[in-house]
């Protein structure tokens, strides 16, 4: 079922909206959940992945292999990870691009800007928390019949 009429569910528009977003765009679409520890510390499911944040591929044929990320391909919608390369014929090594969906950051890079936008995330998901408890509901109903 279809809620809101402004966005279409074609899907040949969804998939040119995708392949011909802007990097501000891409940058969102690229992210990855977080490990067990720092969701319980910064209280965040997901963010989007950066440069020199450690990361631990968990789904495909490099799954046991963890490292840091060397590079964010936007234009591909891959990244690349240290030790997670092939040799060619010629003896030349390949970084090989990871889907960002098939990693889980284990480490985050934190700088000034990251630190405000977990402390965003933070807030709304504590505010969503405490908005409607179980006593909440409860006090409503109670007045609701008197």
């Amino acid at each position: 079922m279809k809620f809101n009429k402004a966005v279409s569910s074609s899907r040949r528009k969804n998939r040119k909206a995708h392949f011909s977003a802007p990097s501000s765009r891409r940058r969102k679409i690229m992210s990855a959940t977080l490990s067990d520890e720092l969701r319980k510390k910064f209280n965040v499911r997901s963010m989007p992945i950066r440069k020199d944040d450690e990361v631990q591929v968990f789904r495909g044929n490099h799954k046991p292999r963890d490292g840091k990320v060397l590079q964010v391909y936007r234009k591909k919608y891959v990244i690349h990870i240290d030790h997670v390369s092939r040799e060619k014929n010629n003896g030349a090594s390949v970084m090989l691009g990871i889907a960002p969906s098939n990693v889980i950051i284990t480490k985050l890079h934190l700088d000034p800007d990251r630190k405000r936008l977990l402390g965003r995330k933070n807030r709304a998901a504590l505010a969503k928390g405490e908005k409607f408890t179980a006593k909440d509901v409860e006090d409503t109903a109670v007045t609701e019949l008197d």
